[in-house]
């Protein structure tokens, strides 16, 4: 097949792609689509006439890409099973992503057919002396990443995310036992860290007390925010809390605790991560190291003996 419908075949499904992923991260700008079309009405001197105006009035995202991708997740999401559907939500959650799940599927799907279209053209279609097995197994093997790839990310997001929140927690539970000890309650104490820091235990934070102040339980939000996290020592300070709120434990000492412990675990990790490093040095040492000082050491020395044969056989 002729190299420029390859290529524009693979430019057609780059856009497509690219289309998904954007529809799949717009929402977590945090910003409202409806308060921003008020906004914009809001600054206009005249309202407008029909709904016909106001179709007309959106940009080409709103009115053609949207929709479109959205029937297309819709779509995705009938053939997808529940169970499969809420563990994704789960874990978009504690990646702190509002990307939903029937957009994360297509996300998958498109990016599977992307690569498999490519490496079937690549491999069938342009390598013609390509075995038709090995032809086979490369473009199932491309199928195969581009199913996985969009999990990976999605993983590594999700790690990334831990990560700042548990280096966070220890100086979080600080601020919280000296708001506390200084006389201001637990729900105002959380206020602070909000309104102090910008990190993802900061935006938990306040999270739970708008949630709180729209009539849920301090206990259940503090339950959710553990499950959205899925870090075993929020939840661990969760559970404390809670059970300290039950039964009339002192907050303070309880957070004083609380702060010594998470900073003694931080300091083990650290320990571990540390004992680590030179076992995780050796790869780099081995393959990339070891040789260039070989080649240093022994170069010379081989050259040395390679002209000293010459001379040899010379007499």
């Amino acid at each position: 097949m002729d190299p420029i419908i390859v290529l524009i075949i693979v430019i057609v499904g780059a856009v497509v792609f690219t289309a998904l992923v954007y529809v799949g991260m717009k929402e977590d700008k945090g910003q409202d689509p409806l308060q921003e079309r008020l906004l914009q009405f809001s600054e206009r001197d005249e309202l407008p006439s029909s709904l016909e105006e106001i179709e007309l009035s959106l940009g080409f995202r709103d009115r053609i890409l949207l929709p479109v991708v959205k029937s297309l997740a819709r779509t995705t999401a009938k053939f997808t099973p529940q169970k499969q559907l809420e563990e994704t939500r789960h874990r978009l959650e504690v990646a702190g992503m509002t990307m939903e799940p029937a957009a994360f599927f297509a996300m998958r799907i498109a990016l599977t057919v992307l690569l498999l279209v490519l490496a079937f053209f690549i491999f069938f279609i342009n390598s013609p002396s390509t075995a038709p097995g090995t032809a086979l197994l490369y473009t199932l093997g491309a199928a195969g990443l581009g199913y996985m790839l969009p999990n990976m990310w999605l993983s590594s997001k999700i790690k990334r995310r831990q990560d700042n929140i548990w280096k966070a927690l220890p100086d979080a539970l600080d601020l919280l036992t000296i708001c506390v000890e200084a006389g201001l309650g637990f729900d105002m104490a959380m206020g602070k860290v909000y309104e102090k820091w910008d990190n993802e235990l900061a935006v938990a934070f306040g999270r739970v007390l708008r949630e709180i102040q729209l009539g849920k339980l301090r206990r259940e939000s503090l339950r959710d925010m553990a499950n959205r996290m899925d870090v075993p020592d929020i939840t661990a300070f969760v559970a404390a809390i809670i059970q300290a709120d039950q039964l009339g434990v002192s907050m303070s000492k309880l957070l004083r605790v609380q702060s010594d412990q998470m900073r003694v675990k931080r300091r083990q990790r650290a320990q571990e991560k540390a004992h680590q490093a030179p076992v995780k040095m050796m790869i780099p040492m081995v393959f990339l190291i070891f040789p260039s000082i070989w080649v240093v050491l022994l170069g010379p020395a081989g050259i040395i003996l390679f002209n000293s044969k010459e001379i040899g056989s010379t007499f």
